[in-house]
């Protein structure tokens, strides 16, 4: 029996533009202990789609949670930008509140 992340990776695979599927990968390898893999997902499907806010704030939290602080704000800030133009305020709020834990 497969496993989610190797379901997902095959959906990945199969359509590598899946951004959804690629940024429930990313979740799924961080549950698996493997948090540089679930970055490199993550900054994969923000750079093949700007407009998926979530993606913008796990990997914010998830560079944090891992030290590269840095990088994080980064993030958060990219994502500020991306909340905004999607009109997303909620998300907009949990990354002006991450970065300012960050400051």
């Amino acid at each position: 029996m497969k496993t989610r992340r190797e379901t997902l990776e095959e959906f990945v695979f199969a359509d590598p533009n899946d951004s959804f599927s690629r940024y429930a990968l990313a979740l799924e390898l961080e549950k698996e202990g493997r948090a540089q893999d679930a970055v490199s997902q993550l900054r994969e499907v923000i750079a093949r789609d700007h407009s998926l806010v979530a993606a913008y704030y796990q990997l914010g939290r998830l560079l944090a949670k891992t030290g590269f602080v840095e990088e994080a704000r980064d993030a958060y800030r990219r994502g500020l930008d991306a909340a905004r133009a999607a009109n997303d305020q909620r998300t907009l709020r949990e990354m002006n509140e991450a970065l300012e834990m960050l400051e």
